[in-house]
């Protein structure tokens, strides 16, 4: 299925003596490196950017073909409702790959009175591309009607099989399926169906809540240890935990132990949640030791989410063995849970001097998460918090008292303390401590309304803040307050609309554009997609220009998902004094490819990550601005804390005027 960013490229020389909304002349080509050099796409990608809906309609209805397909993309970021008349109009389009725009379109809009006019436009289709397009987007928009459609759907080629494919996967993440869409999931795990429908089929498997698949255990089984793609068996390896069988840690610890990719290896890890550590054990014992680095971190994360009955002189033993950090602190976590108290009160101030003698302050971040295990340090992390020089440490050190208040033995007599620290938190300006604080008083689960009869602190933090800069502290503030007054449903402040697109540079950034990535670990090569995501290249090649990336660390690293940097705190509450849109096109994150980290729609700025394998919840989301064709082996090596050296845009000149818009 061609759902990458190729068939997004120009379609050739544009016609001329056309009838152009906001012609400027009857010249519409400047100099460039890509197609933007067409003054009229220019245009076209403005009004998507300034999200105006009125300019942008009467471009659906151009006689220029490109121009028509580039509007009904440029819908698909902007996703306004008043274009749903023009785009089902489009779906009948004589040219196929404005059809596919007009698709793609409606499924990110997502309004469910497209469901009739999808089922019915592939009643009649005959493009492969278009017809696995309206299928995807079927999955976006679609009710149970879609769900007995696309269960019983004969797909005629491979590229339509794969469009109904992510069509389930669509439903699933929605919950909008039924037992046949789960049959047809599993039927399409077979050897002979094509690699991206038994993906998007996997995935489905995995990532739709609440399925039962006890009866399609030996399929899933079969398929997790067979496949040869790993990216499926990853997948499957997760389905697997939704299974209940009396073997069932035995067959999730053999895959664990013997699949020759990490990424499936901790995929059987997480899936053994809820299993006996007894029963796991030497699985769990091995993956915390793997030479993987992302092995042993989510083997880790596991026993800290997975604590009860893992025995504390067990990890005692193990720990010298274990030298990354990460892996320790959440090991020593789990120690610290489940020691006995006179056995804390020896642990505790070894660890304590460990954080005060740590080299960096990452190391330092770890070790204060660690010393969560044990209520009584709660006044130590509180203490270092506040007194932290660096942010990633203050931000870890809330994220372990977070994590201490959701413990359900939690003791009750320290809830006022903790009320006082959140508050003190949100009194702090830090815009981390802010946000995390703000976020943990309006969890439900902790039920901390009663103890705030007074709330006006969150609003005076919110005067504090800079926009767009703080805007995702702003988000959470915001939804405290509307929890706390006893709203039912909170609006989320929108970002103003303050970083145009600087075309100027736009037009100097090649189309096969190349950036050289250099890191601790080694080197990275990204080619940018400048003709899919104008604006975001532009501010990713403008920041790396200015060397606003250089000597920054990957601040976040999710085993199996993604590393990510870009941030000048190092914490991943960094932003910039501006925001850009959200450019979304018809790609699937795969392996290696690098979208915008975001607060939510068009709140984007200076954080990227680079994905470790398929990701597809983050389909039409965040961004996809670049993928990376050489040091995926890097990536896959890449270390919360670790350096990025520099950032280099290959061969390309300045440019030699600023654009006076900006």
């Amino acid at each position: 299925m061609k759902l990458h960013h190729t068939w997004l490229l120009a379609l050739g020389t544009l016609a001329s003596c056309q009838y152009l909304p906001m012609q400027r002349s009857n010249d519409t080509t400047e100099p460039a490196n890509n197609k933007f050099g067409d003054v009229t796409l220019q245009q076209i990608y403005t009004l998507q950017d300034e999200r105006n809906t009125t300019a942008l309609l009467p471009y659906l209805a151009n006689p220029n073909t490109s121009y028509r397909r580039h509007a009904a993309l440029a819908f698909a970021s902007v996703q306004d409702t008043a274009a749903l008349p023009a785009l089902h109009t489009l779906l009948s389009d004589s040219v196929a790959a404005v059809r596919q725009a007009s698709a793609f379109a409606l499924g990110q809009i997502g309004h469910k009175r497209t469901e009739a006019e999808i089922m019915e436009t592939l009643g009649k289709e005959q493009d492969p591309e278009a017809q696995a397009l309206l299928l995807e987007a079927l999955g976006k928009v679609g009710t149970a009607k879609a769900a007995d459609f696309l269960a019983a759907y004969k797909a005629a080629n491979p590229e339509t099989l794969a469009g109904q494919a992510w069509g389930i996967y669509r439903l699933g993440l929605r919950q909008q399926q039924n037992q046949q869409v789960v049959q047809k999931a599993v039927e399409l795990l077979s050897a002979s169906t094509i690699y991206e429908a038994r993906l998007a089929a996997a995935h489905f498997l995995a990532r739709t809540p609440k399925l039962d698949l006890t009866q399609y255990r030996q399929q899933l089984l079969n398929s997790a240890t067979s496949d040869k793609a790993p990216e499926v068996r990853m997948a499957l390896a997760q389905a697997l935990g939704k299974v209940r069988a009396v073997d069932k840690a035995g067959f999730l610890s053999a895959i664990a132990q013997s699949d020759p990719d990490y990424r499936v290896r901790l995929s059987a890890v997480r899936s053994m949640s809820g299993l006996e550590f007894s029963a796991i054990s030497t699985a769990i014992l091995a993956a915390l030791q793997d030479q993987n680095i992302n092995t042993a971190v989510a083997t880790s994360e596991f026993l800290l989410s997975n604590h009860a009955g893992v025995p504390a002189q067990t990890l005692l033993g193990v720990l010298p063995n274990l030298l990354d950090a990460r892996v320790r602190s959440n090991v020593i976590w789990v120690i610290l849970k489940n020691s006995q108290v006179q056995n804390r009160l020896y642990l505790n101030p070894r660890y304590k001097q460990q954080f005060h003698n740590a080299r960096t302050a990452y190391d330092k971040a770890h070790l204060l998460k660690a010393l969560s295990g044990d209520f009584n340090n709660y006044e130590f992390i509180a203490e270092q918090i506040f007194l932290a020089e660096a942010p990633v440490i203050g931000t870890t050190g809330m994220e372990a008292l977070i994590l201490m208040r959701q413990q359900t033995d939690f003791p009750k007599r320290l809830e006022t303390a903790f009320s006082e620290i959140f508050k003190h938190a949100v009194a702090s300006g830090d815009v981390a401590l802010v946000g995390m604080a703000a976020a943990a008083i309006r969890d439900p689960k902790l039920n901390l309304r009663s103890q705030y009869s007074n709330y006006a602190f969150l609003s005076q933090a919110q005067q504090k803040l800079q926009l767009p800069r703080d805007m995702e502290t702003n988000i959470e503030l915001q939804k405290t307050v509307d929890y706390l007054s006893g709203k039912q449903e909170s609006e989320t402040p929108q970002n103003p609309f303050t970083h145009p697109i600087d075309w100027e540079l736009v037009k100097t950034i090649h189309t096969n554009q190349q950036v050289l990535l250099r890191t601790e670990k080694g080197s990275i090569t990204l080619q940018l997609f400048v003709e899919d995501t104008p604006g975001s290249v532009a501010n990713f090649v403008e920041l790396a220009q200015q060397d606003f990336f250089n000597n920054l660390y990957f601040h976040r690293v999710v085993p199996n998902f993604v590393a990510q940097g870009g941030d000048k705190r190092g914490d991943g509450w960094g932003s910039s004094d501006y925001s850009i849109r959200s450019e979304f096109t018809p790609m699937h994150y795969y392996e290696g490819y690098v979208g915008m980290a975001s607060a939510g729609k068009d709140t984007e700025s200076n954080q990227w990550f680079i994905t470790h394998s398929p990701t597809p919840h983050l389909d039409g989301r965040y961004t996809i601005f670049a993928k990376v064709i050489d040091g995926m082996d890097v990536v896959h090596r890449l270390e919360v804390g670790d350096k990025i050296v520099d950032v280099e845009v290959l061969g390309l000149q300045p440019v030699a005027a600023s654009n006076p818009n900006k």
